[in-house]
Protein backbone atom coordinates (compact mmCIF):
# COMPACT_ATOMS: atom_id res chain seq x y z
CA UNK A 1 0.00 0.00 0.00
CA UNK A 2 1.29 3.32 -1.08
CA UNK A 3 2.14 6.35 1.42
CA UNK A 4 -1.05 8.05 -0.68
CA UNK A 5 -3.22 5.10 0.30
CA UNK A 6 -2.59 5.11 4.20
CA UNK A 7 -2.59 9.20 4.65
CA UNK A 8 -6.35 10.04 6.71
CA UNK A 9 -8.83 11.30 5.01
CA UNK A 10 -10.93 14.38 5.84
CA UNK A 11 -14.06 15.68 3.83
CA UNK A 12 -14.53 19.84 3.55
CA UNK A 13 -17.82 21.28 2.84
CA UNK A 14 -16.89 25.09 1.32
CA UNK A 15 -19.96 27.41 1.38
CA UNK A 16 -20.15 31.47 0.66
CA UNK A 17 -21.38 32.95 3.97
CA UNK A 18 -24.30 34.55 4.97
CA UNK A 19 -24.81 37.20 7.06
CA UNK A 20 -27.80 35.32 8.51
CA UNK A 21 -26.96 33.22 11.59
CA UNK A 22 -29.69 30.95 10.52
CA UNK A 23 -28.16 30.55 7.73
CA UNK A 24 -24.56 29.33 9.18
CA UNK A 25 -26.75 26.66 11.60
CA UNK A 26 -28.12 25.09 8.49
CA UNK A 27 -25.12 25.06 6.87
CA UNK A 28 -24.01 23.29 9.78
CA UNK A 29 -26.74 20.60 9.52
CA UNK A 30 -25.15 19.11 5.84
CA UNK A 31 -22.05 18.50 7.56
CA UNK A 32 -23.60 16.63 10.43
CA UNK A 33 -25.68 14.76 7.70
CA UNK A 34 -22.40 13.90 5.81
CA UNK A 35 -20.86 13.17 8.78
CA UNK A 36 -23.65 10.44 9.38
CA UNK A 37 -22.74 8.90 6.01
CA UNK A 38 -19.26 8.73 6.66
CA UNK A 39 -18.92 8.26 10.64
CA UNK A 40 -14.94 7.24 10.13
CA UNK A 41 -14.15 10.32 8.22
CA UNK A 42 -13.32 13.93 10.00
CA UNK A 43 -15.80 16.43 8.50
CA UNK A 44 -15.31 20.37 8.81
CA UNK A 45 -16.82 23.27 6.72
CA UNK A 46 -15.93 26.92 6.40
CA UNK A 47 -17.50 30.07 4.44
CA UNK A 48 -15.89 32.06 2.39
CA UNK A 49 -16.99 34.97 3.61
CA UNK A 50 -19.03 36.62 6.53
CA UNK A 51 -19.57 33.60 8.63
CA UNK A 52 -17.33 31.56 11.17
CA UNK A 53 -15.67 29.32 10.90
CA UNK A 54 -14.24 30.32 7.54
CA UNK A 55 -12.17 27.74 4.96
CA UNK A 56 -9.13 27.84 6.71
CA UNK A 57 -10.23 27.68 9.75
CA UNK A 58 -12.16 23.93 8.93
CA UNK A 59 -9.05 23.30 6.66
CA UNK A 60 -6.79 23.54 10.34
CA UNK A 61 -9.23 21.55 12.14
CA UNK A 62 -9.00 19.08 9.54
CA UNK A 63 -5.27 19.34 9.71
CA UNK A 64 -5.14 19.41 12.87
CA UNK A 65 -7.05 15.95 13.41
CA UNK A 66 -3.37 14.08 11.57
CA UNK A 67 -5.71 14.39 7.78
CA UNK A 68 -3.59 14.45 4.79
CA UNK A 69 -5.80 14.12 1.81
CA UNK A 70 -8.94 16.47 1.93
CA UNK A 71 -11.81 15.99 -0.59
CA UNK A 72 -13.21 19.47 -0.60
CA UNK A 73 -16.88 19.92 -2.14
CA UNK A 74 -18.14 22.96 -2.87
CA UNK A 75 -21.41 23.52 -1.32
CA UNK A 76 -23.35 25.64 -4.00
CA UNK A 77 -25.76 24.65 -6.47
CA UNK A 78 -24.05 26.22 -9.73
CA UNK A 79 -20.53 26.63 -10.61
CA UNK A 80 -20.72 30.31 -10.60
CA UNK A 81 -17.62 32.55 -9.61
CA UNK A 82 -17.22 31.66 -5.70
CA UNK A 83 -17.00 27.58 -7.21
CA UNK A 84 -15.44 28.52 -10.23
CA UNK A 85 -12.59 31.08 -8.88
CA UNK A 86 -12.25 32.14 -4.95
CA UNK A 87 -13.00 28.73 -3.57
CA UNK A 88 -10.43 26.88 -5.91
CA UNK A 89 -7.90 30.09 -5.01
CA UNK A 90 -8.28 29.58 -1.34
CA UNK A 91 -7.61 25.62 -1.32
CA UNK A 92 -4.47 26.11 -3.97
CA UNK A 93 -3.28 28.77 -1.52
CA UNK A 94 -3.78 26.67 1.58
CA UNK A 95 -2.28 23.21 0.17
CA UNK A 96 0.95 25.42 -1.07
CA UNK A 97 1.31 26.15 2.80
CA UNK A 98 1.17 22.98 4.03
CA UNK A 99 3.34 20.63 2.11
CA UNK A 100 2.55 17.27 2.22
CA UNK A 101 -0.98 17.91 2.06
CA UNK A 102 -3.70 16.82 -0.65
CA UNK A 103 -6.73 18.73 -1.60
CA UNK A 104 -8.81 17.39 -4.32
CA UNK A 105 -11.33 19.93 -5.25
CA UNK A 106 -15.27 18.08 -6.45
CA UNK A 107 -18.07 19.42 -8.33
CA UNK A 108 -21.07 21.77 -7.95
CA UNK A 109 -24.10 20.07 -6.28
CA UNK A 110 -25.46 20.70 -9.98
CA UNK A 111 -28.37 19.54 -11.72
CA UNK A 112 -28.18 16.10 -10.38
CA UNK A 113 -31.55 13.78 -9.95
CA UNK A 114 -31.05 13.80 -5.84
CA UNK A 115 -31.50 17.81 -6.59
CA UNK A 116 -34.15 17.63 -8.69
CA UNK A 117 -36.11 15.12 -6.46
CA UNK A 118 -35.29 17.50 -3.48
CA UNK A 119 -37.07 20.46 -4.82
CA UNK A 120 -39.84 18.66 -6.29
CA UNK A 121 -40.49 17.11 -3.03
CA UNK A 122 -40.40 20.50 -1.28
CA UNK A 123 -42.97 21.85 -3.71
CA UNK A 124 -45.51 18.91 -3.13
CA UNK A 125 -44.88 19.38 0.65
CA UNK A 126 -46.04 23.11 -0.21
CA UNK A 127 -49.23 22.37 -2.23
CA UNK A 128 -50.26 19.50 0.86
CA UNK A 129 -49.25 16.75 -1.54
CA UNK A 130 -47.34 13.36 -0.90
CA UNK A 131 -43.82 13.45 -3.05
CA UNK A 132 -44.53 9.66 -3.61
CA UNK A 133 -48.23 9.80 -4.64
CA UNK A 134 -48.32 12.92 -6.88
CA UNK A 135 -51.24 14.19 -8.99
CA UNK A 136 -50.80 13.35 -12.71
CA UNK A 137 -50.78 17.08 -13.73
CA UNK A 138 -51.29 20.75 -12.02
CA UNK A 139 -52.51 22.35 -14.82
CA UNK A 140 -54.27 25.02 -12.90
CA UNK A 141 -51.25 25.95 -11.30
CA UNK A 142 -48.24 27.87 -12.42
CA UNK A 143 -44.71 27.50 -11.55
CA UNK A 144 -42.53 30.48 -10.61
CA UNK A 145 -38.60 28.86 -9.93
CA UNK A 146 -36.19 31.45 -8.18
CA UNK A 147 -32.83 31.67 -8.51
CA UNK A 148 -30.11 33.22 -7.08
CA UNK A 149 -29.43 34.91 -10.11
CA UNK A 150 -25.44 36.28 -10.96
CA UNK A 151 -23.18 37.61 -13.49
CA UNK A 152 -22.35 34.16 -14.77
CA UNK A 153 -24.44 33.11 -18.06
CA UNK A 154 -24.16 29.02 -17.47
CA UNK A 155 -25.23 29.47 -14.18
CA UNK A 156 -28.37 31.48 -14.47
CA UNK A 157 -28.94 29.39 -17.92
CA UNK A 158 -29.32 25.98 -15.54
CA UNK A 159 -31.91 27.70 -13.31
CA UNK A 160 -33.50 28.06 -16.02
CA UNK A 161 -33.14 24.45 -17.53
CA UNK A 162 -34.13 23.66 -14.05
CA UNK A 163 -37.36 24.83 -14.14
CA UNK A 164 -37.93 23.55 -17.35
CA UNK A 165 -37.21 20.00 -16.05
CA UNK A 166 -39.52 20.57 -13.01
CA UNK A 167 -42.12 21.76 -15.36
CA UNK A 168 -42.13 18.43 -17.54
CA UNK A 169 -41.70 16.09 -14.55
CA UNK A 170 -44.75 17.79 -12.69
CA UNK A 171 -47.33 19.53 -15.45
CA UNK A 172 -47.49 22.96 -14.26
CA UNK A 173 -49.76 24.62 -16.28
CA UNK A 174 -46.62 27.15 -16.85
CA UNK A 175 -43.59 27.79 -15.43
CA UNK A 176 -40.88 30.41 -15.54
CA UNK A 177 -37.91 31.73 -13.95
CA UNK A 178 -36.77 35.12 -11.80
CA UNK A 179 -34.01 35.88 -10.13
CA UNK A 180 -33.15 37.37 -6.72
CA UNK A 181 -29.12 38.73 -7.77
CA UNK A 182 -27.49 40.52 -10.66
CA UNK A 183 -29.42 39.33 -13.75
CA UNK A 184 -32.98 39.66 -14.92
CA UNK A 185 -36.04 39.15 -14.34
CA UNK A 186 -35.81 40.27 -10.92
CA UNK A 187 -38.83 39.00 -8.75
CA UNK A 188 -40.75 41.75 -8.09
CA UNK A 189 -41.20 42.97 -11.97
CA UNK A 190 -41.10 39.13 -13.01
CA UNK A 191 -44.12 38.31 -10.97
CA UNK A 192 -45.77 41.26 -11.94
CA UNK A 193 -45.42 40.28 -15.72
CA UNK A 194 -46.53 36.76 -15.07
CA UNK A 195 -49.65 37.33 -13.45
CA UNK A 196 -50.83 38.49 -16.59
CA UNK A 197 -51.13 34.77 -17.79
CA UNK A 198 -54.55 34.79 -15.33
CA UNK A 199 -53.33 31.83 -12.84
CA UNK A 200 -55.52 31.92 -10.17
CA UNK A 201 -52.54 30.07 -8.20
CA UNK A 202 -48.74 30.45 -8.33
CA UNK A 203 -46.46 28.34 -6.24
CA UNK A 204 -43.12 30.40 -5.75
CA UNK A 205 -40.34 27.99 -5.03
CA UNK A 206 -36.48 29.45 -4.56
CA UNK A 207 -33.82 26.90 -5.67
CA UNK A 208 -31.69 28.05 -2.11
CA UNK A 209 -30.01 25.61 -0.24
CA UNK A 210 -30.48 27.36 3.11
CA UNK A 211 -32.10 30.73 4.66
CA UNK A 212 -30.79 33.99 4.70
CA UNK A 213 -31.40 38.02 3.33
CA UNK A 214 -32.13 36.73 -0.24
CA UNK A 215 -35.04 34.18 0.95
CA UNK A 216 -36.75 36.54 3.49
CA UNK A 217 -36.11 39.64 0.43
CA UNK A 218 -37.89 36.77 -1.84
CA UNK A 219 -40.73 36.56 1.00
CA UNK A 220 -41.11 39.94 1.19
CA UNK A 221 -41.49 40.58 -2.40
CA UNK A 222 -44.21 37.90 -2.30
CA UNK A 223 -45.91 38.88 0.33
CA UNK A 224 -46.63 42.07 -1.42
CA UNK A 225 -47.64 41.26 -4.28
CA UNK A 226 -50.01 38.65 -2.85
CA UNK A 227 -51.05 41.52 -0.65
CA UNK A 228 -52.01 43.49 -3.31
CA UNK A 229 -53.49 40.35 -5.59
CA UNK A 230 -55.79 38.95 -3.27
CA UNK A 231 -57.98 37.26 -6.14
CA UNK A 232 -54.72 35.17 -6.60
CA UNK A 233 -53.29 32.22 -4.55
CA UNK A 234 -49.80 31.90 -3.46
CA UNK A 235 -48.04 29.11 -2.26
CA UNK A 236 -44.92 29.57 -1.00
CA UNK A 237 -42.13 27.08 -1.32
CA UNK A 238 -39.18 26.32 1.60
CA UNK A 239 -35.78 26.22 0.49
CA UNK A 240 -34.43 22.68 0.56
CA UNK A 241 -32.03 22.88 3.55
CA UNK A 242 -30.67 19.25 4.63
CA UNK A 243 -33.70 17.25 2.44
CA UNK A 244 -32.22 13.75 2.56
CA UNK A 245 -31.69 14.01 -0.57
CA UNK A 246 -29.51 16.85 -0.84
CA UNK A 247 -27.34 15.03 1.51
CA UNK A 248 -27.15 12.27 -1.57
CA UNK A 249 -26.39 15.11 -3.12
CA UNK A 250 -23.86 15.85 -1.66
CA UNK A 251 -22.34 12.26 -0.87
CA UNK A 252 -22.17 11.66 -4.38
CA UNK A 253 -19.95 14.68 -5.29
CA UNK A 254 -17.13 13.37 -2.48
CA UNK A 255 -17.85 9.66 -4.21
CA UNK A 256 -16.62 11.08 -7.36
CA UNK A 257 -13.82 12.34 -5.51
CA UNK A 258 -12.88 9.28 -3.88
CA UNK A 259 -13.30 7.26 -6.66
CA UNK A 260 -10.96 9.17 -8.98
CA UNK A 261 -13.77 9.87 -11.45
CA UNK A 262 -13.03 13.19 -11.69
CA UNK A 263 -9.94 12.53 -13.68
CA UNK A 264 -11.70 11.75 -16.75
CA UNK A 265 -14.13 13.51 -18.90
CA UNK A 266 -14.50 17.22 -18.55
CA UNK A 267 -11.89 19.87 -17.38
CA UNK A 268 -12.27 19.59 -13.43
CA UNK A 269 -13.31 23.21 -11.58
CA UNK A 270 -9.67 23.01 -10.38
CA UNK A 271 -8.43 22.02 -13.55
CA UNK A 272 -10.19 25.11 -15.24
CA UNK A 273 -9.29 27.79 -12.25
CA UNK A 274 -5.46 26.90 -12.83
CA UNK A 275 -5.57 26.87 -16.33
CA UNK A 276 -6.97 30.15 -16.40
CA UNK A 277 -4.74 31.93 -13.23
CA UNK A 278 -1.82 30.94 -15.66
CA UNK A 279 -3.63 32.53 -18.50
CA UNK A 280 -4.09 35.41 -16.81
CA UNK A 281 -8.01 35.46 -17.03
CA UNK A 282 -8.56 35.27 -13.44
CA UNK A 283 -9.32 38.21 -11.09
CA UNK A 284 -8.98 37.09 -7.63
CA UNK A 285 -10.02 38.43 -4.38
CA UNK A 286 -7.58 37.18 -1.79
CA UNK A 287 -9.89 38.72 1.34
CA UNK A 288 -12.62 35.64 0.84
CA UNK A 289 -11.96 33.31 3.80
CA UNK A 290 -9.81 36.10 5.65
CA UNK A 291 -12.01 38.14 7.30
CA UNK A 292 -15.69 38.65 8.36
CA UNK A 293 -16.83 41.09 5.78
CA UNK A 294 -18.94 43.99 7.80
CA UNK A 295 -20.95 44.81 5.06
CA UNK A 296 -24.10 42.85 3.23
CA UNK A 297 -23.49 41.20 0.26
CA UNK A 298 -26.62 41.97 -1.73
CA UNK A 299 -29.37 42.91 0.70
CA UNK A 300 -28.59 46.22 2.32
CA UNK A 301 -28.08 46.90 5.78
CA UNK A 302 -29.94 46.77 9.12
CA UNK A 303 -30.44 50.05 11.19
CA UNK A 304 -28.09 48.81 13.42
CA UNK A 305 -25.82 46.85 10.59
CA UNK A 306 -25.43 50.36 9.16
CA UNK A 307 -24.47 51.88 12.37
CA UNK A 308 -21.87 49.23 12.86
CA UNK A 309 -20.47 49.78 9.21
CA UNK A 310 -20.51 53.70 9.59
CA UNK A 311 -18.43 53.48 12.50
CA UNK A 312 -16.30 51.05 10.59
CA UNK A 313 -15.87 53.47 8.11
CA UNK A 314 -15.12 56.11 10.61
CA UNK A 315 -12.30 54.02 12.33
CA UNK A 316 -10.50 53.27 8.77
CA UNK A 317 -10.45 57.44 8.11
CA UNK A 318 -8.68 57.38 11.65
CA UNK A 319 -5.94 55.60 9.85
CA UNK A 320 -7.39 51.47 11.12
CA UNK A 321 -8.02 50.33 8.17
CA UNK A 322 -6.84 46.69 9.61
CA UNK A 323 -10.57 46.68 11.15
CA UNK A 324 -11.61 46.76 6.99
CA UNK A 325 -9.20 44.11 6.44
CA UNK A 326 -6.86 42.58 8.32
CA UNK A 327 -4.12 41.96 5.43
CA UNK A 328 -3.26 45.96 5.17
CA UNK A 329 -4.40 45.66 1.20
CA UNK A 330 -7.44 47.08 -0.50
CA UNK A 331 -9.07 46.04 -3.47
CA UNK A 332 -9.54 49.34 -4.83
CA UNK A 333 -13.46 48.86 -5.19
CA UNK A 334 -14.32 52.26 -6.05
CA UNK A 335 -18.04 52.60 -6.31
CA UNK A 336 -18.46 56.57 -6.67
CA UNK A 337 -21.47 57.00 -9.46
CA UNK A 338 -20.58 60.24 -10.23
CA UNK A 339 -24.29 61.34 -10.27
CA UNK A 340 -25.58 64.55 -8.91
CA UNK A 341 -28.65 63.18 -7.00
CA UNK A 342 -28.31 65.17 -3.61
CA UNK A 343 -26.44 63.28 -1.40
CA UNK A 344 -23.18 63.70 -0.77
CA UNK A 345 -22.12 60.54 1.36
CA UNK A 346 -19.23 58.41 -0.55
CA UNK A 347 -20.00 55.47 -2.71
CA UNK A 348 -15.82 54.17 -1.79
CA UNK A 349 -17.24 51.74 0.34
CA UNK A 350 -14.20 49.68 0.23
CA UNK A 351 -16.67 46.67 1.84
CA UNK A 352 -14.06 43.81 0.60
CA UNK A 353 -16.41 41.68 -1.92
CA UNK A 354 -16.93 42.27 -5.30
CA UNK A 355 -19.33 41.15 -8.26
CA UNK A 356 -18.25 39.97 -11.65
CA UNK A 357 -19.86 42.55 -14.07
CA UNK A 358 -22.55 42.13 -16.07
CA UNK A 359 -23.22 43.56 -19.29
CA UNK A 360 -27.07 43.65 -18.68
CA UNK A 361 -26.87 45.46 -15.77
CA UNK A 362 -29.37 48.09 -17.15
CA UNK A 363 -31.93 45.54 -18.97
CA UNK A 364 -35.35 47.46 -17.50
CA UNK A 365 -36.38 44.01 -15.46
CA UNK A 366 -32.76 43.56 -13.61
CA UNK A 367 -31.18 45.01 -10.59
CA UNK A 368 -32.34 48.23 -11.30
CA UNK A 369 -35.90 47.68 -10.24
CA UNK A 370 -34.16 46.97 -7.16
CA UNK A 371 -32.34 50.36 -6.50
CA UNK A 372 -33.52 52.29 -3.70
CA UNK A 373 -34.42 48.62 -1.98
CA UNK A 374 -30.98 47.54 -0.36
CA UNK A 375 -29.35 46.73 -3.80
CA UNK A 376 -25.74 46.00 -2.79
CA UNK A 377 -23.36 49.05 -4.13
CA UNK A 378 -20.73 46.70 -5.91
CA UNK A 379 -24.35 46.69 -8.66
CA UNK A 380 -24.44 50.18 -7.98
CA UNK A 381 -21.42 51.16 -9.06
CA UNK A 382 -21.90 49.12 -12.17
CA UNK A 383 -24.65 51.63 -13.29
CA UNK A 384 -24.10 53.97 -15.75
CA UNK A 385 -25.05 58.15 -15.23
CA UNK A 386 -27.78 57.60 -17.59
CA UNK A 387 -29.84 54.88 -15.49
CA UNK A 388 -29.18 56.24 -12.88
CA UNK A 389 -30.40 60.04 -13.91
CA UNK A 390 -33.84 57.52 -15.21
CA UNK A 391 -33.80 56.05 -11.64
CA UNK A 392 -33.43 58.61 -9.33
CA UNK A 393 -37.04 59.05 -8.14
CA UNK A 394 -35.75 55.62 -6.20
CA UNK A 395 -32.68 56.88 -5.17
CA UNK A 396 -32.98 58.96 -1.77
CA UNK A 397 -29.46 59.50 -0.25
CA UNK A 398 -28.61 56.28 0.85
CA UNK A 399 -27.58 53.03 -0.93
CA UNK A 400 -27.15 50.99 2.06
CA UNK A 401 -30.86 51.22 2.47
CA UNK A 402 -32.59 48.37 4.22
CA UNK A 403 -34.93 46.50 1.93
CA UNK A 404 -38.84 46.76 2.29
CA UNK A 405 -38.58 42.70 3.12
CA UNK A 406 -36.65 42.98 6.00
CA UNK A 407 -37.95 45.82 7.80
Amino acid sequence: MSNREQAKKGIMICGHGSRDKDAEREFGLVAKGLKARYPDLPVEYGFLEFSAPNIHMGLNSLVDQGVEEIYAVPGMLFAATHAKNDIPSVLTTYEEKHPGLKITYGRELGLQDDMIDAFQARIYESLGLDPENPPENLYDTMLVVVGRGTSDTSANAEAAKLTRIVNENMGFGWADTVYSGVTYPSVGVGLEKLMKLGFKRIVVAPYFLFTGRLIKRIQGYVDKVAQENQAIEFIQTPYLNDHPRVIDAFQNRVEEIMQGELQTGEESLMNSFKRRLAAGEVDVHHHHAEFVDPQDDTQGLSESDAKHFTSVIQSADHGHSSVLNPNGHSHGHDHSHGHPHGHSHSHDHSHGHSHGVYKHIGHPMGPRTMIGEGVCCCFMGQFTDEILEEEKDKIDGDCTKTAFAHR
